[in-house]
């Protein structure tokens, strides 16, 4: 998939699953260091907000904002995965005060390679919102292109209201 980050051409390693189609399973490590295969973690719908490095401005804005959001939807998880160790990711919710929406690290790559979205020049995932229900089925994508874009909020909420 072409992205571009400050309007320089990248690649991610393939073509991400579309709408309709099922995740693969993919292994994420969660905050106290197990690894699980996020078909573990899918036990209701499930928004997934990848981002490249939680420590970037806009991966804080929109980590920030999707956590602020997780009290509106009991029946929905939040996740968002970042390619930073959990040892990062803990040390950023504790400076940020982010306690409710979960992060999932992908530092093995594992997420990024499965699904297209790694950007091996920068060992980094594409930043993307994802949406699926409890079979891994894809409800609800958005591939953001230029990587210091914001994703679209409000559609991606309005999505998860018509799951509510």
């Amino acid at each position: 998939m072409q992205i571009t980050r400050l309007s320089t051409p990248l690649s991610t390693n393939g073509q991400p699953p579309k709408v309709g189609e099922i995740l693969p399973d993919l292994k994420v490590e969660k905050s106290d260091g197990s690894i699980v295969n996020l078909s573990e973690l899918i036990n209701k719908p499930t928004l997934i907000s990848v981002v490249p490095d939680i420590n970037t401005s806009v991966c804080s804005i929109s980590t920030k904002r999707f956590n602020s959001e997780v009290d509106k939807y009991d029946n929905i998880n939040f996740y968002t995965i970042s390619t930073n160790s959990p040892s990062d990711q803990r040390n950023w919710c504790a400076a940020e005060g982010v306690v409710k929406m979960e992060l999932l690290s992908d530092e093995k790559f594992d997420f990024g390679k499965k699904m297209g979205l790694f950007i091996e020049k920068m060992g980094l995932d594409s930043r993307s919102i994802w949406i699926v229900d409890t079979n891994q089925k894809i409800l609800y994508q958005e591939l953001i292109v230029e990587m210091t874009n914001e994703p679209n909020y409000d559609a991606a909420l309005a999505f998860l209201d018509t799951l509510n």
